[in-house]
């Protein structure tokens, strides 16, 4: 059974997820709208890649807020998609995924206005990344790389201690007295309860952590790319990373009520704010 402040919990951190969703279709519209309009306006291209990044920020400082009453509920989290869900690292997306992103459409603007591009039309997008830039990006990808593994160990070994004691020892014994019928409301049955919740929100803990330094690299990596860009290629790949995250998550939905799976997504009419971090009650 379900306690108030589970439901209510787990409430807050539904509704902060759909206002998160909401939040990336309003960037997603400023940021087209300013790249097809404003292509060449630096400083309003500047202006607007800070606010995508601003948004970035309060999302994840909610996340924070929230996850660290229940650290595992945000790994595979039960309002995601079952599609969306098997493809999460530490509770989100990879952060290599914003670089192999940019690698991807370089090649293909490039394919796009390549006689162009032959003929000495520039348009200062992706497809014209330098050499320079070029090398900073694979500095960033191995960089990437690297702290991905560290993240991904600490969490294998996570995994790997559930079978330490005393949860060995917990299990055994709960075994040994479901055999003799005793009940977990008598004396032994509440205090192995206990000792079982303390070592479990003792793990739940170890993985908040994990899942906030991962957000933070999210985040990190993004603006290190975003530095090596141009104005101009930067709100191009947050177009790209925020048509690809709305997209991938509307498919999955779809999937996943076509293949008759009921999720927690079906409702998102939850209005969002574009000046701020979402509102109640994801506080």
């Amino acid at each position: 059974m379900y306690n108030n402040n589970q439901v209510q919990h787990h409430q807050q951190s539904l509704c902060c997820y759909q206002n998160w969703q909401a939040q990336q279709q309003l960037d997603l519209d400023e940021l087209l709208q300013v790249l097809t309009q404003y292509p060449t306006d630096i400083g309003y291209l500047q202006i607007i890649i800070k606010k995508a990044i601003t948004h970035f920020e309060n999302y994840n400082m909610v996340r924070a807020h929230l996850a660290k009453h229940d650290g595992p509920s945000f790994m595979v989290p039960s309002w995601g998609s079952t599609f969306e869900n098997s493809f999460l690292w530490i509770g989100g997306c990879r952060p290599s995924l914003i670089i192999r992103l940019v690698y991807a459409l370089c090649g293909s603007q490039l394919n796009a206005h390549f006689d162009e591009f032959l003929e000495g039309v520039r348009h200062g997008n992706l497809g014209e990344i330098s050499s320079s830039q070029l090398q900073n990006i694979d500095d960033l990808h191995a960089k990437t790389v690297r702290e991905e593994d560290k993240l991904s160990s600490r969490v294998a070994s996570q995994q790997e201690k559930i079978a330490d004691e005393p949860l060995v020892r917990l299990a055994n014994d709960y075994q040994k007295r479901q055999k003799v019928g005793e009940c977990s409301s008598q004396g032994g049955g509440r205090r192995q309860v206990e000792v079982v919740d303390k070592v479990m929100d003792a793990h739940a803990l170890d993985l908040y952590d994990v899942l906030i330094e991962a957000d933070k690299l999210r985040l990190d990596i993004l603006k290190d790319m975003i530095d090596i860009l141009t104005p101009l290629q930067a709100v191009e790949l947050l177009v790209a990373a925020k048509k690809l995250h709305l997209s991938l998550h509307e498919w999955s939905k779809t999937r996943d009520i076509r293949m008759g799976v009921v999720t927690q997504l079906l409702n998102t009419n939850i209005p969002s704010s574009s000046n701020g971090p979402p509102s109640e009650p994801c506080l």
